[in-house]
């Protein structure tokens, strides 16, 4: 179970959607959390990751070396 505040303007387009569907305002949360997570896990894997870059904490590898190790990966 989660409690989520919303702000006014949010909390009434999904009223009215769940009004217009039938459905509970509960299941639209869950779909829009389903279908966001994996980005919003990405987009901040990505910021941390570029951050370790510039702090030199990581480092790139240039495409060349990846396909000599790896190969062809189109198929």
């Amino acid at each position: 179970m989660i409690a989520v505040r919303l702000p006014a303007a949010i909390e009434k387009r999904l009223d009215r959607l769940a009004k217009r569907t039938g459905r509970a305002k509960s299941f639209y949360v869950r779909e829009a959390l389903l279908n966001h997570l994996e980005d919003l896990e990405d987009m901040y894997i990505a910021e941390k990751r570029l951050g370790d870059l510039r702090a030199g904490r990581s480092h790139t590898i240039p495409l060349e070396e990846m396909m000599r190790e790896h190969g062809n990966l189109e198929g």
